[in-house]
């Protein structure tokens, strides 16, 4: 039923200011914008979407801690994407933490508006990717 990650929705209360950091962060400015309500960014490698939405707009308490659920965004270096959220005024929320030591490793901030951004070192990401990219096709059998 469920078919993979669409879109990943943040709030802030400066807007303005979200769009700043996350186009520094990403490199790349919205594709799309609600002036004074919604931003849109395409990133990654399937081009998943990042909404941020104004604070305003929250239909639960986004100003007391941190808000969302956490969505782990595949890097390629974890250590060195960490380095640079936290040069970006993001604040560690959770250390870096080896899941089974097979190479699934996760870390999390706090982005400057208050959201959990996860990030992970995922060889099954990796993997896929590289299998796409070859043109392989997964079955139950070999995923």
């Amino acid at each position: 039923m469920l078919r993979g990650f669409t879109t990943v929705s943040y709030y802030a209360d400066d807007l303005d200011a979200a769009e700043a950091w996350y186009s520094r962060l990403l490199g790349t400015e919205p594709y799309y914008r609600v002036p004074g309500g919604y931003l849109e960014f395409r990133i990654g490698d399937y081009q998943h979407e990042l909404g941020i939405i104004n604070s305003a707009y929250a239909t639960h308490d986004v100003k007391n801690g941190p808000a969302g659920q956490i969505i782990f965004w595949a890097v390629d270096d974890l250590d060195a994407t960490l380095e640079r959220l936290r040069e970006l005024g993001a604040t560690l929320h959770a250390a870096p933490q080896d899941h089974g030591g097979n190479g699934y490793i996760t870390a999390s901030v706090i982005d400057p508006f208050g959201n959990i951004l996860g990030v992970m070192a995922n060889p099954h990401y990796v993997a896929t990717l590289a299998n796409i990219k070859a043109g392989t096709h997964f079955t139950e059998s070999n995923t």
